[in-house]
């Protein structure tokens, strides 16, 4: 594995990849066979302090910014693992602490650090609502100091394996908001309390290990104090929340990318047909090539997204750009790997199969190529909405 010479926080990436390098392909192999929880990973990421880097030193964290969490989630994916099972303790943060009443903070926060509580489900996605967030049904009804919450949301990973949940739902119906995004609030859940009690947790498998569930509400009761920022500007507060989850995920994605690089140069170099290494050829190497330039590219956005959400500027259109650039880097190597590999990339032991499988989704999720391709049009070029 190469590693660059101008990298980002070098003295954290080095530490990152000394331990992943505790939790090699097997570990990952066998968990996702069983679909399991990676929960020794998560608790060496958080005992070492990677999973509270956003977190401000005075509540027990690092106070580094986005760009350090986003070299610790790179270096995760570029060692042959992967930060699906935490990222949300980072994203969410972006929520709390642009949004979170100091009260908020001070009880969450501190404990989330030292690992005493976990904060990594995010409610949003719904059946009837995926990228369409303004159309969400879930609905909290205030009643004296309690929000009574019934609804379903969909795609919510980590639900079983999170203390906490930041929630969105709606507080106005949809129809007598003043506009389409507004009427929306923004709720802390403590899973330990709600499940069992209005909470409902059900597991999706999927073609991943991904831990993703659909949760039911029927009547779950959520105190007042746990509202964040104010109610009905919940919409406005999660931008803070999903711009972070983009360029985090697009981070992840040059991390998949450059794991893809490396096993496809390493395996060309090595590999000899005909009597030569197949990477000798330019059909074989022109590819790994061109991958390696896209991830490049892709890279220099994460890192003009990542300083732009740093400065507190407004970034929603360099983070869909970022994580379109990378979620297609990444899968662009990931079939040049695979290609590359021939046979061999179908094998588990290989990892190639398993990360092809997981970087596919990053063309979908947490936002859908098409909507960033249609955020770019409108919004940036001018062009005719079209929905």
């Amino acid at each position: 594995m190469a590693h660059d010479s101008d990298e980002t926080f070098p003295e954290i990436r080095e530490a990152v990849r000394r331990l992943c390098a505790r939790f090699p392909g097997p570990y990952w192999r066998a968990l996702d066979r069983e679909r399991a929880y990676p929960t020794e990973f998560v608790a060496a990421l958080t005992e070492a302090g990677f999973l509270s880097v956003l977190i401000p030193e005075e509540f027990g964290g690092s106070g580094l910014g986005l760009a350090a969490g986003a070299a610790v989630l790179e270096e995760i994916h570029r060692s042959g693992g992967n930060g699906g099972a935490c990222h949300a303790q980072m994203y969410t943060m972006g929520v709390i602490l642009r949004h979170g009443s100091a009260e908020q903070k001070q009880a969450y926060l501190p404990r989330i650090a030292a690992g005493e509580l976990r904060l990594q489900a995010f409610g949003v996605t719904e059946p009837d609502a995926g990228t369409d967030t303004t159309r969400i049904t879930t609905f909290a009804r205030r009643d004296g100091d309690r929000y009574i919450v019934n609804g379903r949301k969909l795609w919510i990973s980590r639900a079983e394996h999170s203390d906490l949940m930041v929630l969105l739902c709606r507080t106005t119906a949809r129809a007598e908001a003043a506009k389409p995004s507004a009427g929306m609030s923004v709720l802390i859940v403590d899973m330990r309390q709600a499940v069992g009690k209005g909470l409902t947790i059900q597991p999706v498998r999927t073609m991943i290990n991904h831990a993703t569930t659909e949760l039911l509400f029927e009547d779950l009761s959520v105190p007042a104090a746990n509202l964040v920022g104010e109610e009905g500007q919940g919409f406005r507060h999660i931008l803070d929340g999903m711009n972070a989850e983009r360029i985090l995920i697009a981070a992840e994605c040059i991390g998949d990318a450059k794991f893809f690089i490396d096993r496809a140069s390493a395996y060309a170099k090595d590999r000899e047909v005909f009597g030569r290494p197949i990477g000798q050829n330019q059909g074989v190497q022109f590819p790994i090539a061109r991958a390696y330039v896209q991830m490049t590219a892709a890279s220099l956005m994460v890192e003009r997204a990542a300083a732009l959400f740093e400065a507190g500027q407004s970034c929603g259109t360099e983070a869909n750009m970022a994580k379109l650039a990378a979620s297609e880097a990444s899968w662009y190597a990931a079939d040049v790997a695979l290609q590359t590999h021939g046979g061999f990339g179908f094998a588990e032991e290989f990892d190639i199969e398993r990360k092809f499988r997981e970087t596919r989704l990053y063309q979908v999720a947490p936002i859908s190529t098409n909507l960033i391709l249609s955020h770019v049009a409108t919004h940036v070029l001018g062009l005719p909405k079209s929905f």
